[in-house]
């Protein structure tokens, strides 16, 4: 008789899709964010055959060396930054994710910041909620139409954002690690160096990974090359930018504002100087939340670990190189 492998659940998953996994997988419950070494027994560690989570679960060697019969790790996010990758690869452990089903989602909520800071929606609401509209106008704002958007980074969130921009009569640029020829041949964006991009924008927004290389690489420097009119976006990772040089550069009118779904310390502490500027608008890192995208995303993650625990290949893999590995250790 064939051993059903034994899977870790660490994330929301939905009556119908536990269902799912409940039919090929011996399930296990870890609370969200919790250190699966923390919460279960340790002779239960070496049975754990792989594991549905979110970013909250930090995979890394030490986990990977306590379980050595984990082989697969599906995240709940497009996001990787909680898997030790380089561990990963390593020990051949496959790794999935959920890319693209998010993309609008994100798309959205950077098209959304924008408006909101160029012109000065959240102020706006405030202003006419404390009766300040009884007394006189509210200070004229920013057009986004015809201005300049730069993307840093173009991948599948950037393109989207790239045509939705167009409808705004957006002039679009982008820099990436590889030029991205098929955006532009379609005409939605063409490409410049990294020094271009940050010097010609009158909005920049943010969409490189979280990677060692990418921590911290927009910093002062960059800021000080923008326009003092221009604004900044980030729906990426909070880390990707150093947060004490972009606080700097808004207090200092380096740069005129800022829209941001990520900071680097998440959730972002009352105190925080980013919660007194008046010239930023916060969101708790809401890009894929919605209704709608977070049931792709569970369903994406949850068929991803099936998949690959009943020896299929998963839709969304991170490090293909590992996946004939996992395929050949699916419990016997």
């Amino acid at each position: 008789m064939t051993k059903k492998p034994c899977i870790i659940v660490s994330a929301p998953v939905p009556a119908d899709l536990r269902q799912l996994l409940e039919a090929s997988c011996d399930t296990v419950d870890v609370p969200m964010g919790k250190s699966p070494l923390e919460v279960l027994p340790q002779e239960q560690w070496s049975q754990i055959d792989g594991m549905v989570c979110t970013v909250k679960t930090r995979v890394d060697a030490a986990l990977l060396d306590a379980m050595p019969a984990l082989k697969v790790v599906s995240n709940f996010a497009v996001g990787f930054d909680n898997v030790d990758m380089n561990a990963a690869n390593e020990r051949k452990v496959l790794v999935c994710n959920t890319p693209g089903v998010l993309d609008g989602a994100v798309a959205d909520l950077t098209i959304g910041l924008m408006l909101c800071v160029a012109r000065n929606l959240v102020a706006g609401d405030a202003f006419v909620r404390s009766g300040a509209w009884t007394k006189g106008a509210f200070p004229l704002a920013t057009d986004i139409r015809g201005k300049t958007l730069g993307l840093l980074g173009m991948g599948r969130i950037g393109r989207v954002v790239a045509r939705t921009a167009r409808a705004f009569d957006m002039d679009v640029i982008y820099h990436n690690r590889r030029q991205d020829t098929e955006a532009e041949a379609e005409g939605i964006a063409r490409y410049v160096s990294r020094d271009e991009l940050f010097a010609q924008s009158d909005v920049l927004s943010v969409h490189i990974p979280l990677a060692p290389e990418t921590r911290k690489s927009i910093g002062a420097r960059e800021f000080g090359m923008m326009k003092k009119t221009a604004i900044f976006l980030n729906t990426a990772r909070g880390a990707v930018v150093d947060e004490d040089a972009l606080i700097d550069a808004l207090k200092n009118g380096v740069i005129a504002g800022a829209g941001l779904d990520v900071m680097t310390t998440e959730p972002l502490p009352a105190d925080s100087p980013l919660t007194q500027l008046p010239n930023v608008v916060l969101q708790a890192h809401i890009g894929s939340a919605t209704v709608e995208t977070r049931r792709a995303m569970i369903d994406l993650a949850v068929h991803n670990l099936v998949n690959a625990m009943t020896g299929n290949q998963p839709k969304a893999i991170v490090n293909a190189e590992a996946w004939p590995l996992a395929r050949e250790a699916q419990p016997a």
